[in-house]
């Protein structure tokens, strides 16, 4: 099982989901993921607590799955109120530990497929799944391994899990009982096309795809082509740059000079000529933990030399012209 282990480690690595040997608070209901979860990031060195939500939906069974967290995890149970639909239930669990501060959940690679499919087939579109971090303290760290494996887990290291009896009833229930089955019957490969279309990362529209394509298959020393909003997407033989203003959520950042990009926070990430990481420098300014994952940083290559609103690395002051929509928080 070490590999799955070192697989959910590079996952929250990756994404700063949780800082190393920090403290998390597992949501455990006693079934296998949320059990694979509570146990794997003890494992890996995590200061990890379990916190069970009873809703009290089904009565014995719902007390019983209490019973089983607090024997196996010494969980803590915190009673909810039901409510009619699986979103609102999850809205209610997610406000009700809220005082815990940074909360995991064992949502898995399987339940991104299912999300996916959910999605499609409610409204067409084609992407967006479950966020591996929620703007109000929830990470999934296990997006990154598939139900199987968490069943898996548990097995092999004997942890006894509970059956939620009601699962098969539902809608996600049928997608995993019959609808995958048989997609994958028609393309073995199914479920890692779907899994594609859950990624965080926008798509381009299609006019602006067609546009660079169009550049990166010219010939031509120079060629430029007018993408609108204020942005001109330049090649030259072997390079192609954006030029222009780049609007990010409330930001506006602008700039004279070649070569900068846009991006969000990385973990490690430092102002050049600097030591403190840009992380800090956010805590520092005060930013919100919900807007450090989304607030931009300009970049030159490798170097960090700019956080809008916070900070510019010295001899690049005053480069990128920052401007942000009146109104918004900081």
């Amino acid at each position: 099982m070490r590999s799955m282990l070192d697989r959910i480690e590079s996952f929250i690595r990756e994404r700063d989901l949780i800082s190393a040997g920090g403290e998390v608070t597992c949501l455990v209901s006693g079934g296998a993921d949320s059990t694979c979860l509570w146990h794997a990031l003890g494992e890996l060195g995590y200061r990890v607590r379990a916190v069970h939500v009873n809703h009290g939906l089904r009565g014995a069974n719902s007390a019983a799955d209490a019973r089983h967290c607090v024997e196996l995890m010494d969980a803590e149970v915190v009673e909810v109120a039901p409510a009619a639909t699986e979103a609102e239930l999850r809205e209610l669990r997610y406000a009700a530990t809220a005082r815990f501060g940074l909360r995991a959940t064992g949502h898995t690679a399987s339940d991104q497929v299912e999300t996916v499919l959910l999605r499609l087939l409610a409204s067409g579109a084609t992407g967006g799944g479950i966020k591996a971090r929620r703007e109000d303290g929830v990470v999934r760290p296990l997006l990154g391994v598939w139900r199987e494996e968490t069943e898996a887990y548990c097995r092999e290291r004997a942890l006894p899990v509970q059956v939620d009896e009601t699962n098969p009833d539902t809608k996600r229930g049928l997608i995993l009982d019959e609808v995958l089955p048989l997609l994958e019957r028609l393309e073995p490969r199914s479920r890692a096309s779907l899994l594609a279309l859950a990624s965080e990362r926008p798509l381009l529209p299609r006019r602006l795809e067609s546009a660079l394509a169009e550049l990166l298959a010219s010939h031509e020393g120079t060629k430029a082509r007018d993408l609108g909003g204020g942005i001109r997407a330049v090649r030259e033989y072997g390079t192609l740059r954006l030029e222009g203003e780049v609007e990010w959520g409330s930001w506006r950042l602008s700039s004279d000079e070649p070569g900068l990009e846009g991006r969000t926070r990385r973990p490690g990430d430092r102002l050049a000529g600097r030591s403190k990481k840009v992380q800090d420098l956010l805590v520092d300014a005060k930013v919100p933990r919900a807007e450090r994952d989304s607030w931009p940083i300009v970049v030159s290559g490798d170097d960090v030399v700019a956080v809008p609103g916070v900070a510019e690395a010295p001899g690049w002051e005053g480069v990128v012209v920052v401007e942000r929509r009146s109104g918004d928080s900081e």
